[in-house]
This record gives structure tokens, sequence and C-alpha cells, in this order.
């Protein structure tokens, strides 16, 4: 089966094999957002946890 090449660029692997990725919905319309909202989205969310290894080889290949 193919990589997922889009969904791959989105993720990137941390220094101890987490795989973290960039919080959803940050492009725009920040401005109304709270500032603690706008904090709490800047840090990366890890995916290491919610992924099966069925997921994790539908999207990442081998």
């Amino acid at each position: 089966m193919k990589t997922n090449k889009s969904f791959t660029k989105r993720l990137r692997v941390s220094k101890n094999g987490k795989i973290v990725a960039r919080a959803p919905g940050q492009n725009h319309f920040n401005a109304k957002e709270s500032s603690s909202g706008r904090m709490r989205r800047r840090r990366s969310i890890s995916f290491h946890a919610a992924f099966d290894n069925t997921a994790k080889s539908r999207f990442l290949g081998n």
C-alpha cells in the first residue's frame, strides 16, 4: 500500500520516537481566539498513543 504523502508531511518523529504534529485550525481566524486558546494550539499534539498499528501502516506505509 502506498504512503499517504500529504499526511506524512504534517507529522514528524520526535527524539524519543513519538509521532507529533501541529494542532489543526491555526491558519486564519485566530484574532477571535482567546490568548489561552492560541497558546494551547501552539503546542504539538502527540499522535503516538492515538495510532494503532493498522492506522500507522495505512498512513505511514512500511
